[in-house]
């Protein structure tokens, strides 16, 4: 039976010395898992001046931080980055180590998606179970990595709850040295140029989201008059963005943005498994559908059945006299 310790690492994306929210998320997540197994929880900071990012870390429950600050280490290179962490993981063989999906070291691995990372124990095995839906989404799949000492997951941005203490952790910040050698310098940085997401859904409070049901892109010109009317934002499932009824920055959905407003309304949207795990948490969800036997009723609160031409008109002219 592989013996594993008892630490959970979460490694700190970060840009210009400030994390990805993803980062953040799985510390939260982390902080339980470390709870489950009585183990330890850690981060690992890798950049430049990143001690205040360290220290930051400790409010999301890390006991301890691992940095490995240096100029050369800045911005992330594959070279240096992934030395730093094979090493690390060698030497220590922390029991779970989680990635944010898409980050730079993970960007050219196959993205699994996962929609949750929870933890077994019984008197044979200490198991993460990484848990995603497969084959279009008609099974759960569970994935375990029982024959090695550190198991890993990915996980996107938006799926894990970002929960920050009351009061930060006592933790600890532990400096470990790093020597550049050439061969981290084969890649060298000329220029980087980001442009911000000018949408964030993860904050809006109400989200009117359209699906392929709606029919055309002129179809989903009567959503954002809704969402205007709300104070809302709009999205859509990913068969809406598949035919340019909205642009992907906009997509709810496993392979998108997963969003937990106080009010979503589903309209036009069939409900595949995909798009339900990137909003089944909503404090709220209305839908709306011609077709009673849509899976989006499942976790509808509230659901009408019925043309959305017509009833998505009918909302908008109900609330703008309710708003005067």
């Amino acid at each position: 039976m592989i013996q594993r310790n008892k630490e959970v690492w979460i490694f700190i994306e970060q840009r210009n010395g400030k994390a990805a929210d993803v980062s953040l998320e799985l510390l939260s997540k982390g902080r339980k898992l470390a709870a489950e197994i009585n183990g330890t929880l850690k981060s690992v900071v890798i950049g430049h001046n990143v001690s205040d990012l360290a220290k930051e870390t400790f409010r999301f429950g890390a006991q301890e931080a691992l940095v490995f600050d240096h100029p050369a280490l800045e911005h992330y290179r594959t070279m240096p980055y992934s030395k730093i962490l094979n090493t690390l993981v060698d030497e220590h063989k922390p029991a779970i180590f989680l990635f944010g999906a898409k980050s730079g070291l993970t960007a050219d691995c196959t993205d699994l998606q996962i929609s949750d990372v929870k933890y077994l124990r019984n008197e044979y095995k200490d198991l993460l179970l990484q848990i995603r839906p497969a084959f279009g989404g008609n099974i759960i799949a569970t994935i375990i990595a029982p024959d090695v000492a550190t198991q890993m997951a990915t996980v996107r941005e938006g799926v894990m709850r970002l929960e920050p203490l009351d009061v930060p952790a006592e933790g600890k910040i532990t400096n470990i040295p790093f020597e550049l050698t050439p061969f981290d310098e084969i890649v060298t940085i000329i220029e980087q140029h980001r442009e911000e997401n000018k949408v964030n859904l993860k904050a809006a409070p109400i989200i009117v989201s359209g699906g392929y049901g709606l029919g055309s892109k002129e179809n989903f010109m009567h959503l954002h008059e809704l969402a205007a009317v709300l104070g809302g934002e709009v999205a859509g499932s990913r068969a809406a963005v598949d035919a340019g009824f909205i642009t992907s920055d906009r997509q709810v959905g496993q392979t998108g943005v997963t969003v937990r407003p106080k009010l979503y309304i589903a309209v036009g949207i069939s409900g595949a498994i995909q798009h339900r795990a990137g909003m089944h948490e909503s404090n709220k969800i209305i839908a709306i559908n011609n077709d009673p036997e849509a899976p989006i009723f499942s976790v509808a609160h509230y659901g009408i059945v019925g043309d959305a031409a017509q009833i998505v008109p009918m909302f908008i002219n109900v609330f703008k006299q309710k708003l005067r």
